[in-house]
């Protein structure tokens, strides 16, 4: 009996198809992107939640599996390639991390989560190097595709569905008008509201035909027409269909047309719609079936890329590079977050010369949104001459996630309220001044002021960058909103009731610093 050969040992299941160099790599990809996703885990958790719980996001569901896909569809080019741990990677990787930290200290929600994304991005580049990203360049770049976007582009998509509908009832000669978002007919009066804004499909679009350009096109002219196809289809087929609804409205009523709205436009039309891009979209194809989506050849010749893997260091370095970066940024934010500016124990509403409380209520309620503010007054103010003044004031100790000042769907335009905004206001020095309307339709204007340190500002950009420096510097100052608003009505225009009511309270930044009790 012949003794049995000792055979070597093979590695199991899936990496046994994975070549000897690539191995390790891969396995040090892997714990490290389930790593950097357990330290972020609360931003990759509201991210799921979004996708989950947000029609708008729902399509990106779908990335996680295509994502695999396009990966896999390389992976033959992809094993030719040695992978080398890459020092510029760690550049990425620390642009991502305080771009996370920049996020988390001005509150911005979707600045965190395209940071944890990113950071995904550059632990790939770091561990495996120049080469290996150009042959999975697009599946890396479609990784950007996880961040949930979009929202705020609702008051555009808006105005610009609000526009296109008005065109479209001109050319079917209904008879018309528009305030903002509001269109008025002699059968009804509609309202562009968030919902119809069509972002939902824009965004779905945009993934949609970056897949489809980097898969089906060769030629980046075509990638470039196609994009702009997807685009721009779905803003014309969303004012197309506020259109048809105040259309059907106006033969079969508004609530026939609610309805159908919702069935054939909400399940049937955009697909439709999407079916037409596709149409268009295929006879200018020109990537053959059977076509490589890498050209593994150009890669191993480049000579670019060749100087490039040149800036080598080794593997474990990296490793430690990455946890160091991510571990600082948590450990800044920690640090910037146990920073508060002091509270008074309570604020109290001024007295304004020649100005009294003013016990009325409004035509249409309005109630500002300042989420997570210290403190908070709200009131009514009349001089006894027609003027009448809406006045609210938040006091926040520190800005950050839940508590933001000039924050999306903060202060006088709530998200999700029965207010929608309709135009810019009257100039205001150092304000934001807006025309808003609810149904009815009543028209209000709100001016806002933001104020840290020294600054005084309307403008939300210029806040959170103040805030941002604060948190930086780990130097805790308070922030303060104020929104001054007057409805439009029978007696004196709103800007000049805000006007009179500013003349009696003298400057606005140390009238503020006085309501706030800071100064």
């Amino acid at each position: 009996m012949q003794p049995e050969q000792t055979l070597p040992a093979r590695p199991a299941g899936l990496m046994a198809r994975v070549p000897a160099h690539w191995r390790t790599p891969l396995i040090q990809l892997t714990a490290t992107w389930l790593v950097l996703i357990a330290l972020f885990f609360g931003d990759w958790r509201d991210m799921v939640r979004q996708w989950w719980d947000s029609s708008t996001y729902n399509h990106i569901l779908l990335i996680p599996p295509i994502l695999g896909w396009l990966a896999m569809q390389r992976s033959s080019e992809t094993a030719r390639i040695t992978p080398r741990a890459w020092w510029p990677g760690l550049v990425v990787m620390a642009g991502a991390v305080f771009l996370w930290v920049l996020g988390d200290f001005s509150g911005l929600s979707l600045a965190r989560q395209l940071a944890a994304v990113v950071m995904l991005q550059g632990a790939a580049l770091a561990l495996l190097g120049p080469r290996v990203a150009a042959a999975q360049l697009f599946p890396l770049g479609y990784m950007l595709a996880l961040v949930p976007f979009g929202d705020e582009l609702i008051p555009f998509l808006q105005t610009i569905t609000a526009k296109l509908t008005m065109v479209l009832l001109a050319i079917t000669q209904i008879p018309a008008s528009i305030d903002g978002v509001f269109i008025t007919t002699r059968f009804g009066y509609f309202e562009v509201a968030e919902a119809c804004s069509g972002v939902k499909f824009l965004i779905a679009m945009i993934a949609y035909g970056a897949l489809v350009s980097n898969v089906c096109f060769a030629s980046w002219w075509r990638r470039a027409g196609f994009m702009a196809l997807s685009v721009v289809v779905p803003v014309l087929a969303n004012g197309v269909r506020a259109w048809g609804t105040i259309y059907i409205a106006s033969w079969r009523g508004i609530e026939f047309a609610a309805s159908f709205d919702h069935v054939f436009y909400g399940w049937v039309f955009f697909a439709l719609v999407m079916g037409l891009v596709m149409v268009v979209g295929w006879r200018f194809f020109d990537r053959k079936v059977d076509a490589p989506l890498v050209d593994g050849e150009a890669i191993a010749a480049s000579p670019l890329l060749a100087r490039l893997e040149r800036m080598a260091l080794p593997a474990p370095a990296a490793l430690g590079a990455v946890a160091a970066l991510a571990l600082a940024g948590l450990a800044w934010s920690a640090a910037a977050n146990r920073i508060a500016a002091p509270m008074p124990a309570y604020i109290a509403l001024p007295s304004v010369p020649g100005w009294e409380l003013d016990a009325t209520a409004p035509k249409a309620e309005w109630y500002p949104l300042h989420t997570g503010a210290d403190h908070r007054l709200v009131a009514r103010f009349a001089d006894g001459k027609g003027h009448v003044v809406d006045l609210s004031f938040a006091l926040y100790a520190a800005q950050g996630d839940g508590k933001e000042a000039g924050g999306f769907g903060q202060g006088a335009l709530p998200m999700g309220s029965r207010w929608a905004w309709e135009a810019p206001g009257t100039s205001f020095t150092e304000a934001k001044s807006d025309v808003i309307q609810a149904p009815g339709p009543v028209h209000r204007l709100a001016v806002t002021w933001l104020r840290t340190g020294e600054l005084l500002t309307g403008s939300n950009t210029r806040l959170k960058l103040a805030n941002m420096e604060d948190r930086l510097l780990l130097r805790p100052r308070a922030t303060m909103a104020l929104i001054l608003s007057a409805e439009a009505g029978d007696g004196p225009s709103p800007e000049d009731s805000i006007r009179s009511f500013l003349a009696a309270t003298g400057p606005v930044a140390p009238w503020m610093d006085r309501m706030a009790r800071v100064r």
